[in-house]
């Protein structure tokens, strides 16, 4: 049997990050059960840069994705990633204005800079179309071209001496502290891989390959439900080159309208619950068309609705402790599951994409 440094799970953009990150200094293996990196959460997102609104002051979330946008928006200066700082507005409508003012006191808690109360007169000005009463401008929000991304990070990751190992899937783990033996299926057949430190960056593939861990602490396993996010695109010309965002909801951000690198508006993602045990499917629910229509023409009246059309989906991972919903990223280290070596990567949705470098320097610093 082999044994490795380290193995890390997952070739998303923050298994890739995390393996990019380590492989300076020690022997890195990425195990992806995919024929590619990032075919799900990392490439099935908004493409949006955020600049930290939304997140509680304090929050791994608010102060991970402030230290990514940094990071990103200099790595994709130096590797002439294709992106944009395009600028984001946070529209209210009637009744709304107190909710924008305390998104806008919440963002300047978590230490998030670049942003602006903007009024009616203003948004008339600079966006007719729009329906809103106040917007919240954030300078520093703006898109990336996630595939391009996930290639500059595959391949520094490989430069550096990682090996990306596809098509091999983690099927079960025998945890010891500071040792750990992989069941790794793979194309040529099963085979055992063992490991000093394991890092699970698995997407929605983390819990259940928990559950299939023998030594690892059920306590320490939340429950996962599944959201799916529906995706439309906009026939013709968008009317902004801006991301637009109405105010957030309960287990997202709303249907925003955003602006790709060539300038066509897509909407998207609701959040459609489906059930946790299928495989993932990432169809577009035809049916949300509807839905999507009445939520737009809140802050766009004039959309026609014939000038939406099926784009795609992507499904985010929500977790649970005791029925109560995990709001922020939750790293699992030794003082979770007592077992150094172990470091568990839960949750990793928005901003994961944004965060995804800050992620990685502290997944290294925290494996030491």
């Amino acid at each position: 049997m082999q044994t490795v440094d380290t193995v890390i799970i997952g070739a998303g953009v923050v298994g890739l990050a995390v393996a990019r990150r380590l492989a300076a200094s020690r022997q890195v293996v990425v195990l992806e059960q995919e024929r590619h990196s990032g075919e799900h959460l990392s490439s099935r997102n908004s493409e949006v840069i955020h600049a930290g609104l939304y997140y509680p002051p304090g929050s791994l979330k608010a102060r991970l994705c402030l230290e990514g946008n940094e990071r990103l928006y200099r790595y994709c200066l130096t590797n002439r990633i294709p992106h944009s700082r395009c600028g984001k507005l946070v529209v209210a409508g009637a009744g709304q204005e107190d909710a924008l003012e305390a998104l806008y006191h919440n963002a300047r808690d978590s230490g998030a800079d670049g942003l602006e109360l903007l009024p009616r007169a203003t948004l008339a000005n600079e966006e007719p179309w729009l329906n809103a009463t106040a917007a919240l401008l954030s300078k520093h929000s703006g898109i990336i071209d996630s595939h391009a991304l996930l290639q500059q990070l595959a391949m520094d990751a490989e430069n550096r001496g990682t090996l990306l190992a596809f098509r091999h899937r983690g099927q079960h783990v025998h945890c010891t502290p500071g040792d750990f033996e992989l069941t790794v299926e793979s194309d040529d057949g099963p085979f055992k891989l063992r490991c000093r430190q394991l890092i699970l960056a698995a997407g929605l593939g983390n819990v259940p390959l928990l559950h299939q861990s023998l030594g690892f602490p059920a306590h320490a396993i939340p429950e996962q439900r599944h959201a799916r996010g529906n995706y439309f695109s906009l026939h013709g010309r968008s009317p902004t080159q801006r991301l637009i965002y109405p105010l957030p909801e309960e287990h997202g951000l709303g249907v925003h309208l955003t602006v790709d690198l060539a300038g066509q508006a897509r909407f998207g993602p609701d959040v459609e619950w489906i059930n946790v045990d299928d495989p993932p499917d990432y169809r577009v629910n035809e049916n949300r068309h509807t839905a999507f229509v009445e939520s737009i023409r809140r802050y766009w009246p004039r959309l026609e609705a014939k000038r939406l059309s099926p784009s795609y989906a992507g499904i985010r991972p929500k977790l649970f402790f005791n029925e109560q919903p995990v709001r922020d990223f939750l790293i699992q280290t030794e003082q979770d599951h007592s077992l150094p070596g172990l470091i568990n990567l839960l949750g990793i949705e928005s901003p994961g994409l944004t965060a995804a470098l800050a992620l990685a320097a502290q997944v290294e610093a925290l494996q030491g």
